[in-house]
């Protein structure tokens, strides 16, 4: 089991559309007081009040900085970054989006700059692309379950085991499992290519969830309050961040690390080729890749760092150590872009809606 990883999931919506976002930029006045400040323009997905700490850091290490913090939907900023570069115009100096496909199709198609920094020859291989992309947390797919339901035994450990006790509960537990819904939710429809890829046999653990009455919702936070209250046993491929936060204020939820394999995904963050002032944007990737700044996430916000230089159980590193080969972390390269192709999109969402359907 994982432990306690605080922090709201900003779900990847590519599936959703691009709808605008109704929220003004925060503004984080200069520390020093300066008032013709340098502006650091900064698009995220991470919730702003889980984006303070980082930001404090920053400017504590910056204090003649200013920082204009816009929380934003994964897919929009994207489409913010390429309408405002191919119209000649500057965006923001850093993007940090959980959409790893989207951040690396920016990268890929000339949208961020290199940044060569410090850090980057130490930075693991998986996790850069070309010193344009760099993956900042460390973030595992788990199994969550209510601890209530499991007194009589233990919860499944694999997906082996997973579908065993589908099958052995099938009256008991019918329309009491969930997962995200692939259509409409991007970490989930991420998850389940990644499982297409890793598990030869994920097909029949898809229609065993089928035959159980498996419901599909888009957040996270839909499955893990049915799970917390009992109405729900079982949860599978759950963001491990979200799901820790509810597992820490309730009790009834446990968290279990797949034994057989743990997709683990990341947010990442880049350099806009489009930058109107790219410096700053560096300078703040760095803080991101810092030994200060991955204990800010590791320690504060509960994000396991993919920093080596950073100590303690809630890092990259330590969680390799424990699990070794069982974390397979999603690499950031090209390959992420295969499935925004909307053929092939579009037939992974065709299987597995027959395999749902097939009991």
């Amino acid at each position: 089991m994982i432990a306690p990883m605080r922090i709201a999931l900003a779900l990847c919506l590519v599936l959703l559309g691009t709808a605008a976002s109704q929220a003004q930029p925060m503004l984080f006045p200069a520390l020093s007081g300066k008032k013709d400040a340098q502006t650091l323009v900064v698009y995220s997905s991470l919730d702003e009040p889980l984006a303070t700490p980082m930001i404090e850091g920053f400017q504590r290490a910056n204090p003649d900085v200013a920082v204009s913090y816009e929380d934003m939907l994964t897919g929009e900023i994207y489409d913010r970054i390429v309408a405002e570069t191919d119209s000649g115009k500057k965006t923001a100096d850093f993007a940090f989006s959980s959409a790893m496909d989207l951040q690396v199709k920016l990268s890929n198609d000339g949208y961020a700059q290199r940044s060569d920094l410090p850090g980057s020859a130490l930075w693991p291989a998986w996790a850069n692309w070309r010193n344009t992309a760099y993956a900042l947390t460390f973030e595992p797919a788990v199994f969550v379950y209510h601890k209530p339901s499991f007194v009589n035994e233990k919860p499944p450990t694999s997906r082996a085991e997973f579908v065993d006790y589908l099958q052995r509960h099938a009256k008991d537990i019918h329309g009491r499992i969930a997962t995200y819904d692939i259509e409409r939710s991007g970490v989930g429809f991420l998850f389940m290519s990644r499982d297409q890829e890793q598990f030869g046999d994920i097909w029949n653990v898809i229609k065993a969830m089928g035959a159980a009455g498996v419901k599909v919702y888009s957040t996270s936070s839909a499955i893990l309050e049915r799970i917390s209250d009992g109405r729900f046993v079982l949860g599978y491929n759950i963001l491990g961040s979200y799901a820790a936060d509810w597992a820490a204020r309730h009790p009834d939820v446990g968290i279990m690390l797949p034994s057989d394999y743990t997709v683990v995904m990341s947010r990442i963050g880049l350099v806009p080729q489009a930058a109107a002032n790219p410096e700053l944007g560096r300078r703040y990737l760095q803080f991101f890749m810092s030994k200060e700044g991955q204990t800010i996430m590791a320690r504060q916000l509960q994000i396991p760092a993919v920093s080596p230089e950073v100590a303690g159980e809630n890092t990259a590193n330590t969680m390799q150590a424990i699990h070794g080969a069982q974390l397979r972390p999603v690499p950031v390269s090209p390959g992420l872009m295969v499935y925004l192709d909307q053929v092939k999109r579009a037939r992974i969402i065709e299987r597995w809606n027959e395999a749902l359907r097939s009991q």
